[in-house]
């Protein structure tokens, strides 16, 4: 199982669900390039080029563990959320083949829905080079994210971990890189990346769970339905009290029914 997270979370918001998955599966969780705790790429990058080089270091990686670590090249399963959906989803339509089955979490993969409107902060990062520069300076989007992407609350010390990789300025560049990056309208030059799976793609006929938080403020349930309508076959269960970290605030819920999945039943 590969397990990609999106921004600015990282492999730790994976860790109820590999503790109760690892027992049965081999869990893999890395930290995409320039976010957690795994180094930050040479050069600024947005649109096109921040997706593209995310693509380009998964592919590596994915050659590391199939050819030096010698896993298995094929019959995967993709866990997916936020940013990790859209980068997930382009890169296994580059490799036919290798994803047996996807577990969607409140992501995204096709352009924005009808009726979707980008939360008007994100707007601003996205739109402002001015306000971005701010945003990183003050590591505005992590500490937004670890207060209002949860309805529960996190403890101080989960608010800390979330935090930690991004302490330093440096280190959150990748963070408003990401925001910059976030698709406009159904030309945004980042949809060229991969043909936007439907009902009759190959990703379309792979086995799929979908789980939402529906009080989500950025994945709507717009975007769920959406989804849905894409995927009829998928297996979906639907979050009424939690948010964009539905890993948060459902846990527990969430892995049995991931587990379940899994197993078949």
């Amino acid at each position: 199982m590969l397990f990609l997270h999106g921004n600015p979370t990282w492999s730790y918001l994976w860790r109820s669900l590999l503790s109760t998955l690892s027992a049965d599966f081999r869990c893999i969780a890395p930290d995409l390039p320039g976010l957690g705790l795994s180094p930050r790429p040479a050069g600024p990058q947005r649109g096109v080029g921040c997706l593209e080089r995310q693509l380009i270091c998964l592919d590596g990686f994915f050659h590391h563990l199939t050819g030096s670590v010698g896993l298995p090249a094929r019959r995967w399963t993709l866990v997916v959320h936020d940013w990790g959906g859209l980068i997930g989803i382009a890169w296994a339509q580059r490799h036919p083949g290798v994803v047996a089955r996807l577990v969607v979490l409140n992501s995204i993969a096709f352009p924005w829905p009808a009726g979707h409107r980008l939360p008007v902060h994100l707007r601003w990062i996205r739109d402002s080079a001015s306000i971005a520069a701010l945003a990183q300076v003050g590591n505005v989007f992590p500490r937004a994210a670890v207060r209002l992407g949860v309805v529960r609350g996190l403890g101080e010390a989960e608010r800390m971990a979330y935090l930690l990789p991004f302490a330093d300025r440096q280190n959150r560049r990748t963070v408003v890189e990401f925001i910059r990056s976030i698709p406009r309208g159904d030309d945004d030059p980042v949809w060229r990346l991969f043909k936007a799976p439907d009902t009759e793609s190959q990703i379309a006929r792979l086995p799929m769970f979908i789980g939402w938080g529906m009080r989500d403020r950025l994945f709507t349930p717009v975007v769920l339905e959406e989804w849905v309508r894409r995927f009829p076959q998928a297996r979906v269960h639907r979050y009424r009290d939690a948010a964009h970290l539905v890993t948060e605030d459902a846990a527990g819920a969430l892995d049995r029914h991931v587990r379940a999945f899994l197993l078949g039943a």
